[in-house]
């Protein structure tokens, strides 16, 4: 009986297999049904539309001068859509850019959930920033009314990443690509950028598309055991569940990352706010050593060198040319916008190192953890910006070692993917 099974269950596999090659063989599949079809082949559930296709293709293309480096480069699914060399990941957690010698200053932050930032503003109710998109939130989102399209406009132009000198050259290289019948099904024409009109315009559906990709199911897939938890469809661990009393309790993570939302559904653990926690320098940063290396233009990529500071937040109202900005500046000085803590533990393999904090000081959620908990009463580095910092939810938690590792336990239920896994379900 138990041989008949198998051979039966063996001959529905290979039949759909059979079918699904039939299909992406099929020369009247257009590339987002193919997609979808792959999809369906590895057990997702998540279909991507026309305008989120092409999002995913300039996504997971080399659009870089030269042509080395796509958006997934720093931010891989594997990873939960953040740096994905874990090599690197331990050494300092910032990444090269197209151009091999130049270094960025932060460490990527995750693009997934990213899109659920609202445009940024300042909350009386609050009483500070919200929104935005980047560490210090400079992707305001003004621009195109989303702060993730915004976000993904950004580094095709930056230097020390994918280093296109404008938008027309990005426009260009993509113009040579093999998914433009994609491009003018969903914009009703092909890339142009005779006029600056045509540039502006056609660059800003390159943002638009992106973040399109970055909002699907795909990228957000609210599939994490947690999520299930909530479904009623798991239960936590007696550990995990002791994790999840403590985040919502006295560790009072739920305070900056809620786990609910008001109406009591899964939450994105984060409140897309700023603050300074007293992150030290990271002495493996490689943007220290950027003041011998050049631009195109003769000027170093980090004139201050080893005496940079990152004031995050503060650093960008500086240089808006909002007045009311400018004067809060230095009451921000050192806050960097709280991430969500979903696919936090997200990666291939326990070997594969993950770094964390804005400039990937540290190493494990182990050690982050235990930083919130004795920053204030242990004999952590200084923090690279002393002021501003918060102290009343951070710092000395009177957290055990095993009250730290009930907490760990719980953070590592984040990562999307758990129903896919067989037995999960």
């Amino acid at each position: 009986m138990k041989h008949k099974l198998f051979l039966y269950t063996l001959v529905g596999i290979i039949s759909v297999i059979a079918i699904i090659q039939s299909c992406m063989k099929d020369p009247g599949l257009t590339v987002t049904e193919e997609n979808n079809i792959m999809m369906a082949a590895k057990g997702k559930v998540s279909f991507l539309n026309d305008q989120e296709q092409l999002g995913k293709l300039i996504f997971f293309d080399n659009i870089s001068a030269p042509n080395n480096m796509s958006c997934a480069s720093c931010h891989d699914p594997a990873y939960g859509f953040t740096g994905p060399n874990a090599g690197q990941n331990l050494k300092s957690g910032i990444y090269r850019g197209a151009v091999a010698s130049r270094w960025g200053n932060r460490k990527p932050p995750s693009s997934a959930y990213a899109t659920f930032s609202p445009v940024f503003h300042y909350s009386a109710e609050e009483h500070g920033f919200v929104g935005g998109n980047f560490w210090d939130g400079r992707a305001t989102g003004f621009r195109l009314g989303n702060p993730a399209a915004d976000q993904a406009l950004g580094p095709f132009l930056n230097p020390v990443e994918q280093n296109h000198p404008n938008a027309a050259s990005v426009l260009k290289q993509l113009a040579a690509s093999k998914y433009m019948d994609l491009w003018i099904k969903v914009w009703g024409e092909p890339i142009s950028f005779e006029t600056p009109e045509k540039e502006v315009e056609n660059y800003n559906r390159v943002g638009l598309a992106i973040a399109a990709y970055e909002a699907s199911p795909e990228v957000n897939q609210f599939s994490s055991k947690f999520d299930s938890y909530m479904k009623g469809a798991v239960e936590l661990t007696a550990l995990e569940l002791q994790g999840l009393q403590l985040f919502n309790g006295k560790a009072n993570c739920g305070n900056c990352h809620p786990s609910t939302t008001e109406d009591g559904n899964p939450g994105l653990f984060t409140a897309f706010d700023f603050y300074n926690l007293g992150i030290p320098k990271n002495p493996g940063n490689p943007f220290y050593m950027m003041n011998s290396v050049y631009l195109d233009n003769g000027e170093p990529v980090n004139p201050l060198g080893p005496d940079w500071i990152d004031y995050g937040l503060g650093g960008f109202l500086e240089e808006t040319t909002n007045p009311e900005w400018q004067a809060m500046a230095q009451e921000n000085m050192g806050k960097h916008r709280i991430p969500t803590l979903r696919n936090v533990d997200k990666r291939p393999g326990k070997g594969n190192i993950k770094a964390y904090m804005h400039n990937g000081v540290l190493k494990s959620l182990e050690d982050v953890v235990h930083f919130y908990n004795t920053r204030d009463v242990k004999p952590w580095p200084a923090p690279e910006v002393n002021q501003n910092i918060e102290r009343d939810m951070t710092g000395n938690l009177l957290l055990s070692i095993d009250e730290e590792k009930a907490i760990v336990a719980f953070l590592k239920t984040l990562s999307d993917g758990y129903a896919e896994k067989p037995g999960n379900r």
